[in-house]
C-alpha cells in the first residue's frame, strides 16, 4: 500500500479485513490495475478510458470529473510520466473525496443512545442491526432492538434470531404499528439502563409517499418517548444498486434528516464507486460497511482502507 494511505500498524485482523474488502471490490480494482500499469504513457486516450472504467463503476459523472480534474492537476504540479503513477494521484484524489465521510459513530453522548435504522426493500436493514448489535457488545454496550418492522412477520423473526445470537433482549408485538413498538422499546431501554437501541423500520420505496409519511411519524414518536431522540438515523444502503442509492440518499436525508449511511453487501459483486458519487453530491458520514453475512462482516469505515481496496493497494 502506498505510504501515505498507512494509519496503524498492521495487524492479522486488519490484514485481513483489508484482503476481503480488497476482494470484494475486485471488480473495480481490477480494471484499474490493468489500466494504470508501469511504463504506460499518460495521454488523452488513457485519461478517457479512466473516466470510463469510474463512470461504470458507479462514481457518477460529478465526481467522476473532479476526480479527473485532482489527477490532471496532479500529473502537471508532479511531472508525472508514466501511467503507474496515475495510481497513486488517483488514490490522493479519492482519499481527498473521501475522508470527509469517515467519521466513526461515537454511542456516548446519550443512554440510551437511540439510533434508528432505514432504507428501502431488502438494503439489508434487519440485518445490519444484528451486526451493529454485536460490534456495540465488543465496546461494552449494553444493547436493546425493537423490531419496527411490522408490515413483515419475518423481520421480526429475524431480528429476534439475531437477539438470541447476541443475547440481547428485542422489543416487539405481534401486530401494531411500528411507532408504538418502538415507543415501547425506548421506554423500556431507559428503565433497564440501556446503553443503545437499534430500531428496525420497514423497508420502503422513496415513491411511496403514504409510507414516507409514516416513517416521518415513527421518528416523532421517538421524540416522545426521548425528547431528542432518535440520536442517529441510519440509512442503509445496497452497494449494488449504484447511482439509485445517490436518489434514497437524497429522498431519505429530506424525509428524515439522515446522519449516517451503512453501506452492505460488498461482496464481490458491488463496483464501490457509489460511495465517491455520494461524497461528491450528498455528503453524509458512512458509518459502516459489510462484505458478508458473517457477525463480524460489518465494520467502521475507514477511508484509507476502502481507497485501497477499490484500487488494489493493498501490497
Amino acid at each position: 500500500m502506498f505510504s501515505f494511505l498507512k494509519k496503524t500498524p498492521a495487524t492479522a485482523e486488519s490484514t485481513n479485513w483489508l484482503s476481503r474488502l480488497t476482494g470484494s471490490l475486485a471488480r473495480t480494482g481490477g480494471q484499474l490495475a490493468a489500466l494504470l500499469v508501469p511504463g504506460g504513457r499518460i495521454d488523452e486516450d488513457l485519461y478517457d478510458e479512466l473516466e470510463t472504467i469510474l463512470i461504470t463503476s458507479d462514481v457518477g459523472m460529478d465526481a467522476t470529473r473532479a476526480l479527473l480534474a485532482d489527477v490532471r492537476h496532479q500529473v502537471k504540479e508532479k511531472h508525472l510520466t508514466e501511467a503507474g503513477q496515475l495510481r497513486e494521484a488517483l488514490a490522493h484524489a479519492l482519499l481527498k473525496l473521501l475522508q470527509p465521510l469517515a467519521k466513526p459513530l461515537d454511542v456516548s453522548p446519550h443512554k440510551p443512545f437511540v439510533i434508528m435504522l432505514c432504507g428501502v426493500n431488502g438494503a439489508g436493514k434487519t440485518t445490519s442491526i444484528g451486526k451493529l448489535a454485536k460490534h456495540f457488545q465488543t465496546q461494552g454496550k449494553s444493547v436493546l432492538l425493537a423490531a419496527g418492522d411490522t408490515f413483515r412477520a419475518a423481520a421480526r423473526e429475524q431480528l429476534m434470531e439475531w437477539g438470541k445470537r447476541n443475547d440481547v433482549t428485542v422489543i416487539a408485538q405481534q401486530s401494531g404499528d411500528a411507532a408504538a413498538v418502538i415507543y415501547d422499546a425506548v421506554q423500556a431501554a431507559q428503565a433497564r439502563g440501556i446503553d443503545v437501541v437499534l430500531a428496525d423500520t420497514a423497508g420502503r420505496l422513496t415513491t411511496q409517499a403514504h409510507l414516507m409519511e409514516e416513517i416521518k411519524k415513527v421518528k416523532r414518536v421517538i421524540d416522545k418517548a426521548l425528547p431528542g431522540a432518535p440520536h442517529e438515523v441510519l440509512l442503509v444502503l445496497d452497494a449494488n444498486t449504484g447511482q439509485n442509492a445517490l436518489s434514497q440518499v437524497k429522498a431519505f436525508d429530506e424525509a428524515l434528516g439522515v446522519s449516517g449511511l451503512v453501506l452492505t453487501k460488498l461482496d464481490g459483486t458491488a463496483k464501490g464507486g457509489v460511495i465517491a458519487a455520494i461524497a461528491k453530491a450528498h455528503p453524509i458520514p458512512v458509518r459502516f460497511i459489510g462484505v458478508g453475512e458473517g457477525l463480524d462482516d460489518l465494520r467502521p469505515f475507514v477511508a484509507e482502507d476502502f481507497v485501497a481496496a477499490l484500487l488494489g493497494l493493498e501490497e
